[in-house]
């Protein structure tokens, strides 16, 4: 198929949820429409199915140098940063090209001169994607060190769903060719956007989707965050509950099992301890 005459069901998605406008019903309903049919009028045709090379993103090997516990926020830079500052942006979606609210991003990486801080959190933050699906990533290009081409970590989780760890790639890098896991479907767009650069990425996850299924939890809350921190700690034994805050290290009981709470959140249906092993650990 032309990819110069077709417009996939997920990048009309996209730029529907970018200008905040709902999307055509026949496309919630079924998969890409034709450009060209678009441009002269005609009704527009479906194809027979929905596919943006919407195969599950491929998982990576999560390195040495992952830590839990990261801060939520969606900024890793400060003022004094050194480094070509990148913005990353894009969408987590399921197997059906639908958005998915309120998954899990947590990233970590290198700094502008290849290394990793492993004392602290520094380019080190979890967030998570708003009701759109969308997330958004302030950072620096990572530098470079030995056996390796430059990468993002990432761990992507849809409430509920298992953990996806991953890597993301730049293009046109000389070292692209001799990094032993470099994977050419992890490649980021990237752009100039002076004074830094701008990258896209959509992560799809495993997730079985319809036309018809929901892509948000069934909690109301509207935040595209939920607060990271608690007021107060639970103590060891408190049986877990959905709309509780929990801090790090906090414990709970869920099913007659312990656990103890890595990243701090707010719990919510769908994210229960068994579930995400990204916030909580089995005692």
């Amino acid at each position: 198929m032309d990819e110069e005459k077709t417009l996939s069901r997920k990048t009309v998605l996209k730029a529907a949820l970018a200008v905040g406008v709902v999307a055509p019903v026949a496309l919630i309903g079924g998969p890409a429409l034709a450009r060209t049919t678009v441009a002269s009028g005609q009704t527009p045709e479906l194809t027979p199915s929905c596919d943006d090379g919407d195969d599950p993103t491929p998982a990576q090997t999560e390195g040495p140098y992952f830590k839990p516990n990261s801060p939520e926020r969606t900024s890793l830079v400060t003022p004094n940063t050194q480094g070509t500052r990148l913005t990353v942006s894009g969408y987590v979606f399921g197997l059906g090209c639908l958005p998915i609210a309120r998954a899990l991003l947590d990233f970590w990486q290198a700094d502008v001169n290849g290394a990793y801080d492993n004392t602290g959190y520094t380019f080190r933050g979890h967030q998570y994607t708003n009701d759109q699906g969308a997330f958004t990533l302030s950072t620096i290009v990572p530098g470079l060190y030995p056996g390796r081409t430059r990468h993002i970590h990432v761990k992507v989780q849809a409430p509920g769903g298992r953990v996806l760890t991953t890597q993301l790639y730049f293009p046109n890098e000389p070292r692209n060719n001799t990094d032993s896991i470099f994977d050419p479907r992890l490649l980021m767009t990237v752009r100039d956007a002076p004074p830094g650069k701008q990258g896209a990425y959509d992560f799809v996850l495993n997730v079985p989707q319809t036309p018809t299924s929901t892509s948000r939890p069934t909690s109301t809350q509207t935040t595209s965050n939920p607060p990271s921190t608690s007021t107060s700690n639970p103590p060891s034994g408190t049986t877990w509950a959905a709309g509780t805050g929990y801090s790090a290290g906090a414990r709970v009981t869920y099913s007659g099992s312990g656990y103890v709470c890595l990243q701090g959140h707010t719990a919510q249906p769908g994210w229960e301890p068994p579930s995400t092993p990204a916030l909580w650990r089995a005692e």
